[in-house]
Formats: structure tokens, sequence, C-alpha cells
């Protein structure tokens, strides 16, 4: 398979957009994509950069793609988030997902990073299976806890 890794760019977020959509797709949760195209140009090359992509092309479309931001630790220190990993359904088992993860963690250890971190839907097992065979460690006694815009509102509204 020939494919390059590169930064994206400003023109490649109509294609990561593609690739989110489908990731909500096979999650399930087909309407719960609610950044735009615009969104993501914005807040991944405007003034104030929130986060930093990679891409995996072939033959000049957006095949894969690795989202992570900055957070901070107050364990660790500095660390960064790996939002989402998505590949193309055929080019699963090609190794991009590889080639993707392995920019990602250059890319933080490039950053002098304490911890590279991010979440796993429980039941998609070969995801769970390809990360713990990098080294990963999959914490399965933890919990992830948002608080969505409605419960946002919610909150301010309780404590106002």
């Amino acid at each position: 398979m020939s494919y390059i890794i590169r930064v994206a760019q400003r023109e490649d977020m109509k294609q990561v957009l593609q690739l989110i959509q489908e990731l909500a797709t096979f999650e399930k949760e087909d309407d719960a994509v609610e950044v735009s195209v615009q969104d993501l140009e914005e807040d991944g090359f405007g003034k104030q950069k929130l986060f930093h992509c990679f891409v995996a092309e072939k033959n000049e479309k957006i095949v894969g793609m690795a989202l992570v931001y900055p957070r901070y630790s107050t364990w660790k220190g500095a660390v960064i988030h790996l939002e989402d990993l998505i590949v193309t359904k055929d080019m699963r088992g090609t190794g991009l997902g590889t080639a993707l993860l392995d920019e990602v963690v250059k890319y933080g250890n490039d950053l002098g990073v304490k911890r590279i971190c991010w979440e796993v839907i429980d039941w998609n097992e070969p995801a769970i299976g390809f990360y713990e065979s990098k080294g990963a460690k999959v914490m399965r006694d933890w919990d992830v806890v948002q608080l969505d815009e409605t419960g946002i509102k919610n909150y301010l509204s309780a404590i106002a």
C-alpha cells in the first residue's frame, strides 16, 4: 500500500470532516457530529490553533487522520490527547493506523509530553487489541465523564 502521512492543511478539512462522519456512523452516532468544515478550518488554522492533525493520503484522497490537542495533567504535566484516529474501512489492516499512531507518538515525544491519552469505545475490540498491541494501557476501570452543551446550560441555571 502506498500512502503518505503528512500534517493536515486547511484545504483537507472537508475530507477530514467526511472521516469524522464515517466514524460517527461506525459508532452508531450518525447525528452527533455538529462541527463544520468552517469550524475545523478556524479551530485548526486560525489565530488560536486548538488542534494538530495528521492525514494519510492515497491517490490524492484523505484515507485516514489523527487529531490531537494539548492537555495538562496535574500529576504528570504536559500531555496530548488523541481525539480521534480514523482509517477508512477499505484501508484497515494495511498498516495505516500504525503509521498514523507512529506520527502521533513522534509528535508527542518531540513536544516532550509525559503522556498521550485517548478513549476507545468499549465494544470496539479490534481497536482495543490494536492499541494494546502497541503498548497502550486500556484503563477499563475508569469512566468517561462529560458535560454536554445542554448540561452546561442546566448546570449554570441551577447555580444562578
